[in-house]
């Protein structure tokens, strides 16, 4: 695996995030290593869970809730390592 990869699935881990939530922001073009700034909404009691926060700007820039079809991010990570091949 890439290192790029490697820290989408360490967010994912450390946030809580669902493979949904992880291809809505890398659609967003989000970086996982900020999503601590993101993520406090228990200090901040005005933001919203990272989750929600990912999908109203997925819903604000692309007019749908959720993508229409997704994938598990190790299959992509084993089809596109097989396609430099």
């Amino acid at each position: 695996m890439t290192d790029k990869n490697e820290i989408w699935i360490e967010a994912q881990k450390k946030y809580h995030l669902s493979d949904i939530h992880i291809q809505m922001a890398r659609e967003l073009g989000m970086n996982p290593k900020k999503f601590g700034g993101l993520a406090n909404h228990k200090l901040e009691k005005w933001k919203s869970p990272l989750p929600d926060f990912i999908e109203d700007l997925y819903h604000n820039r692309f007019k749908k809730r959720k993508p229409l079809y997704c994938e598990n991010k190790a299959i992509i990570i084993v089809l596109k390592a097989n396609q430099g091949k």
